[in-house]
């Protein structure tokens, strides 16, 4: 009897490894939420293939604790769909974690269904200020927001625009406009405020959709307040249409600044022409800045060229790529998907400026903000958008527009 016992006991005790090896060896599933159609999509693939690029070269490296890394994709257009998206990958998929997404309102959506559902979301690439101020717990952003691009923008008039022009900052006629949403309204708004805290003289404020086919009133509006400068908050469908209805009212202001979006896009370029020469835009960073500053930079540029067969299009898939290796890291480091291991190991997590291909470092407040992460100054010049400020990271020096 006692033998029997124990030949069970041994039987049950290989069951029991039977049963739980195949579980240990299953993959780590994370979803990518982005939008991959609409007006976007082009900004979104582009930020989806950072995250790819990392998870690829993380698998290649052992995966997570030994456990090979799936990424599912989620096509979010708008905040509808975001939140549909969120729901199935985490009560459907029951993914361990989510990266997204470049869309500030897509990704203040999404991150609603993800924290009630206890589901670690990573953010690389939405800017709204407002995303990380809601107090959530479960949420953690990489990239730099809107408020730094605003006061980067400003800061630029002061510091690049004005003494190029040998003119004095206060002189120069600012005129701020903006796509309607929560990307463009932010950073319109801190511009609005910074300028006003600098004692700028701003002629003209407009908000307009990123939808509109017409923004030929809005141009000869600001043509009629004789700005000087102009800072631009767009998609790419609105800044190709803002461009080629200025060209054809004979609006040339001294200077154009954007903030990201289709400023930062080599399709921009093509679309555009000789058109985007001198053409300055505040955005993530890009990979023309001098690498010294940012180590890994030339072996990203390979290996993306080696995956996609093209230049990267635009800084997204760099600032994308960046924040999903240290937010890989955090997982390795946690030794588990456990949300709240997650969170104790992202708030544990610091790497000094100047570490990561960015030229980033990493340091999470509780709000789940990287504090260590910045903008940067590029100029279009000769189909290159190439970075000029802060001449620590730049390249090249700024021209005048043609």
């Amino acid at each position: 009897m006692i033998k029997h016992f124990k030949q069970l006991a041994t039987a049950m005790a290989c069951l029991t490894v039977m049963a739980v090896t195949p579980s240990q060896a299953q993959d780590v599933k994370v979803g990518a939420l982005y939008p991959f159609s609409g007006g976007l999509a082009l900004l979104g693939d582009e930020s989806f293939r950072g995250v790819e690029m990392a998870v690829e070269e993380r698998n290649t490296s052992g995966g997570i604790n030994g456990k090979k890394i799936t990424l599912l994709k989620a096509d979010a257009v708008d905040a509808n769909q975001a939140v549909g998206e969120a729901r199935r990958l985490t009560s459907v998929e029951n993914v361990s974690a989510i990266f997204g997404s470049y869309a500030s309102g897509v990704s203040s959506a999404a991150t609603q269904v993800t924290e009630l559902a206890g589901v670690p979301y990573f953010e690389l690439g939405a800017v709204a200020d407002t995303i990380t101020g809601r107090g959530f717990k479960y949420l953690f952003r990489s990239n730099a927001t809107a408020k730094s691009f605003a006061d980067r923008s400003i800061e630029s008039i002061v510091k690049v625009i004005a003494p190029n022009l040998k003119i004095d900052p206060k002189a120069l006629k600012i005129a701020i406009i903006y796509e309607d949403g929560p990307y463009g309204t932010l950073v319109g708004g801190f511009q609005k405020e910074e300028a006003k805290r600098l004692g700028l003289n701003v002629v003209e404020t407009q908000a307009y959709s990123a939808k509109s086919v017409d923004l030929s009133s809005l141009v000869l509006r600001l043509k009629g307040s004789g700005a000087d400068v102009v800072l631009q908050t767009s998609c790419q469908n609105d800044t190709l249409l803002f461009f080629r209805q200025a060209a054809s009212a004979g609006f040339k202001p001294k200077a154009v600044i954007g903030a990201g979006g289709g400023y930062s896009l080599q399709e921009t370029a093509q679309a555009l022409g000789t058109s985007i020469e001198g053409i300055f835009n505040v955005d993530f960073p890009q990979v023309t800045m001098k690498e010294d500053g940012a180590p890994g930079l030339k072996n990203f540029v390979a290996a993306y060229q080696k995956r996609y067969g093209i230049q990267p299009r635009s800084g997204h898939s760099l600032v994308n790529y960046v924040g999903a290796k240290a937010f890989l890291d955090v997982m390795v480091e946690a030794k588990s998907t456990d949300k709240d291991k997650i969170r104790s190991a992202v708030l544990s997590y610091k790497k000094p400026v100047g570490s990561s291909a960015a030229g980033w470092g990493f340091q999470f407040g509780e709000n789940g903000q990287n504090q260590l992460a910045s903008s940067n100054l590029m100029q279009w010049q000769g189909g290159k958008l190439l970075t000029v400020f802060p001449e620590s990271v730049a390249t090249a020096k700024p021209i005048a527009a043609k």
